[in-house]
């Protein structure tokens, strides 16, 4: 079972110094649209020959994994998931629901 985060926990999480790796599985036109700070983007096509670049965000951090509204972000840990990686965590809702619930300023697209 994948974990999953709501925006405002994840905020908090942010904020109180937790160690997590936000790994943002979009396309790259849309973290140009929008992103939060931070976060690292790898493609969601990209992700299987990126696993030990994975593993070495993983090996220092949780890692959240973030899509547009959370679908694909899923899909993608439940991949990494059979790939052998655990503690993962979904961002519910995605960038989508950060921005209308945690940060305004970051652009709904």
């Amino acid at each position: 079972m994948i974990a999953q985060i709501e925006p405002t926990e994840l905020a908090s999480a942010l904020k109180s110094g937790r160690t997590l790796a936000l790994l943002d599985v979009r396309e790259p036109w849309e973290v140009q649209q929008a992103v939060i700070a931070g976060s690292i983007n790898m493609p969601m096509q990209s992700v299987p020959q990126s696993l030990e670049a994975i593993r070495k965000l993983q090996s220092d951090a949780e890692l959240v994994v973030i899509c547009h509204h959370g679908a694909r972000s899923m899909y993608v840990a439940q991949f990494l998931q059979h790939q052998g990686f655990d503690d993962l965590i979904n961002l519910r809702g995605g960038i989508d629901a950060w921005s209308r619930q945690v940060d305004p300023t970051v652009p709904i697209y």
